[in-house]
């Protein structure tokens, strides 16, 4: 199925494997620029019309971790599939750490490619009428269409695999929920994180949906199996906000 309006953006020094992206991905009907190196992909931050960035890590000048790092601050909903030689568990989890969503390592099939990059695309949410709201979650109000979170008068942004793994939370809330199933359900059969990424992503997220990570209220760890989210306590009640 041809993709229509999908604009993405290819950052890979290598001129040959660029172009044949760019031909690939301009056939399936996306819509394609590229950039050759670090500093013309940040060059590009300020645009809000990406639907997804393929980003190599090994750029000259800038490398790809950091301009990951920093399309976040600004981008945290925009998907990023990795590409990269460097294939080693450290470089994997770093990268899904930095927030990536997917990893793929040349040399690769452009038909698998192409498959998980569709697959990433699938998993975007798109906004529904209760995540165009508010909701209060302990002494935290999550905004789910600013990607954020309100809590004693200070803003943190989310991003987004943190908003989905909240989202899957509150949606089987007091069912315990094993690491794999987080994996499988939240970021999908189609990446590659371990169970380290799970847990690196619980700790950020409740640092800052609670503020103390290390006694947990509302994400509760249950020891050798995975996490499980309660009610908020009785004097601060869960209650939706409309917009």
């Amino acid at each position: 199925m041809k993709a229509k309006g999908k604009k993405i953006l290819v950052v890979e020094d290598e001129a040959v494997l660029r172009m044949a992206l760019v031909d690939a991905l301009e056939a399936q009907g996306y819509e394609v620029e590229e950039a050759e190196d670090g500093e013309s992909a940040l060059a590009q931050l300020d645009r809000d019309d990406w639907d997804l960035w393929l980003l190599d890590l090994m750029l000259p000048g800038v490398q790809g971790l950091d301009v990951l790092q920093r399309l976040r601050q600004s981008h945290p909903r925009l998907p990023v599939m990795i590409l990269t030689a460097r294939g080693e568990e450290y470089d994997r989890v770093r990268g899904f750490e930095c927030g990536a969503d997917d990893y793929v390592l040349k040399p690769f099939s452009m038909r698998e490619l192409l498959l998980r990059l569709e697959a990433i695309l699938r998993r975007v949410p798109n906004p529904g009428p209760a995540e165009n709201g508010k909701l209060r979650i302990g002494q935290a109000t999550v905004d789910f269409a600013g990607y954020c979170l309100h809590r004693q008068d200070r803003q943190f942004e989310l991003s987004r695999r943190e908003m989905e793994l909240l989202k899957f939370f509150l949606a089987h809330e007091g069912q315990v929920l094993s690491r794999n199933r987080l994996l499988d359900e939240v970021w999908g059969a189609d990446a590659f994180p371990t169970t380290r990424t799970v847990d690196t992503h619980v700790f950020k997220l409740r640092r800052k949906l609670e503020g103390d990570a290390d006694k947990p209220q509302l994400i509760l760890t249950v020891h050798g199996v995975g996490y499980k989210f309660v009610h908020p306590t009785p004097d601060v009640p869960q209650q939706k906000i409309d917009k």
